[in-house]
């Protein structure tokens, strides 16, 4: 669940009075997500989302995800947008925690995919790397291949508690990405996490995006790499060519990709795969029993991983040249 930090009726109420938000009806917590604690909020103008940052989240970076989500409405994408404060702040003070007012975007994550979502999902992340243009505030991703090799450092030593060999394959991947990794493929402003409930849609119609808490500056075709390993394997662990090609295509018709672009889709996806693999054996082998956070097995993306090393171009993902 998502609410580490309680909250009291009281508190809430003298929060609200530095907001145009209207007089509050009701608020309950959000049981999803795994950063930040989230309630939803009604009251006399309008539902809101309030956000507690949490421990985990660097208050010097709030800036920037809020800002970004600004820049990224103002320009036409369908995203959360901050309330500012009365004195024009995007952030206040809520039980010790930095926290903040969201609008409340409709709609529901689908628990069941398919390829016409994924092509929506391609076309939505396109538009999303185009209008992140022009924001001018910078923020390194901490979860790239240094970040992978601190992960891996901190997990290593009982990494084979988990899987048999697993601390000389992971080594050997983190040397091959660090020799292979690509670096002047077109950069800008990526999600680096849009996986399914990340992703609203009103039916078949997408109708917003949301989290940016791990946005930062990257490779745009990283992030492409990130949904193809969220959306487009099935919960047999096989990959769904349909779905990849929808979602490449809906990706292309968007922002045009360029040849290197192409070329390093299969070491990309070995990268996202081990991003995520690493995250999760971290927290999988130092989260206590009956902590508030659920586990998710980090098994998932190795079986992931393991198939993008077999993968020889981007055209075995179902995108043609």
């Amino acid at each position: 669940m998502a609410v580490y930090t309680d909250i009291s009726e009281d508190d809430l109420k003298w929060f609200l009075t530095e907001y145009d938000a209207g007089t509050l009806l009701s608020y309950k917590g959000i049981a999803e997500g795994v950063e930040n604690s989230n309630f939803l909020l009604h009251t006399t103008k309008k539902p809101l989302i309030l956000t507690l940052y949490e421990k985990r989240v660097e208050k010097a970076d709030l800036p920037f995800f809020l800002g970004l989500m600004q820049h990224l409405a103002a320009r036409g994408v369908s995203c959360p947008l901050p309330l500012p404060r009365k004195d024009g702040a995007l952030l206040g003070t809520l039980s010790d925690r930095p926290a903040a007012l969201i609008s409340f975007l409709e709609g529901m994550w689908l628990r069941k995919p398919e390829a016409r979502h994924c092509r929506e999902v391609g076309r939505a992340l396109a538009q999303m790397h185009i209008a992140g243009e022009g924001f001018e505030l910078k923020r390194p991703n901490a979860l790239s291949l240094e970040g992978w090799k601190l992960l891996w450092d901190k997990s290593e030593a009982r990494a084979d508690e988990v899987e048999t060999g697993l601390s000389a394959e992971i080594r050997g991947e983190i040397d091959f990405l660090t020799a292979h990794w690509p670096k002047d493929l077109p950069a800008g402003i990526i999600h680096a996490d849009l996986f399914p409930d990340n992703v609203f849609f009103l039916g078949d119609e997408l109708s917003g995006l949301i989290d940016f808490y791990f946005a930062c500056n990257d490779l745009l075709f990283y992030d492409v790499s990130i949904i193809l390993n969220a959306w487009c394997f099935e919960k047999d662990g096989a990959y769904n060519i349909t779905k990849g090609t929808a979602m490449l295509e809906g990706y292309r018709s968007v922002r045009p990709l360029d040849s290197a672009e192409l070329a390093a889709l299969p070491v990309l996806a070995r990268g996202s795969a081990l991003r995520f693999f690493l995250t999760r054996l971290y927290d999988w082998l130092t989260t206590p029993e009956g902590a508030m956070v659920t586990k998710k097995d980090p098994l998932e993306y190795l079986r992931k991983l393991r198939f993008h090393r077999q993968v020889a171009s981007a055209a075995e993902y179902g995108l043609s040249a």
